[in-house]
């Protein structure tokens, strides 16, 4: 029973992950800052590796430890970490671009004209 919901569960929380990572990748294509593109694109890694680790979540819970499926799913959350770590490196490096660029656009730090 516990397993059963645990399954529909994470299923529901890699649909999320789906449609937020395609959101992203569909933002990123759209827009023409390139820090924004390479913000969106840090996103859709970070939804993407998560995906990836829900999904060799739900395979552990579904299939049976066959040697294929285990190996399938090591594969998966190895790809997934990777692909979190990739994301969560770039954002923070392009959150720190846009943070400078924010800063050096003339900006006043409250001090009166």
């Amino acid at each position: 029973m516990f397993i059963d919901v645990l399954k529909y569960a994470l299923i529901a929380i890699f649909a999320l992950a789906m449609v937020c990572s395609a959101l992203n990748s569909i933002r990123s294509r759209r827009t023409t800052d390139p820090i924004a593109i390479g913000l969106y694109r840090s996103w859709t890694n970070i939804w993407m590796g998560s995906m990836l680790i829900i999904l060799s979540l739900i395979l552990m819970f579904v299939f049976t430890g066959s040697t294929l499926s285990v190996v399938v799913e090591a594969l998966f959350l190895i790809i997934g970490a990777y692909n979190l770590f990739a994301g969560l490196r770039n954002r923070s490096y392009y959150a720190r671009l846009q943070q400078h660029a924010d800063g050096g656009t003339g900006k006043t730090s409250g001090q009166s004209a």
